[in-house]
């Protein structure tokens, strides 16, 4: 576990830097993807699910 968590840490900073340099490239995306995936098989994937599904419900019941 952590192994995985420091892959998370680096990976999440280099998206960070990557994101604010403004120049996303294909390499780049394919740092977030990896993010992305190595989140999922965290601990913390279920906090994401839950605070995504909850912006999702109060976005939804905006009325313009």
């Amino acid at each position: 576990m952590a192994i995985s968590v420091s892959v998370v840490l680096l990976l999440l900073i280099l998206a960070i830097v990557f994101l604010r340099n403004g120049a996303l490239k294909i390499t780049h995306a394919l740092v977030c993807v990896l993010l992305g995936f190595y989140l999922a098989s965290t601990s913390m994937a279920p906090t994401i699910q839950n605070g995504l599904t909850a912006t999702a419900n109060i976005v939804s019941n905006l009325n313009p």
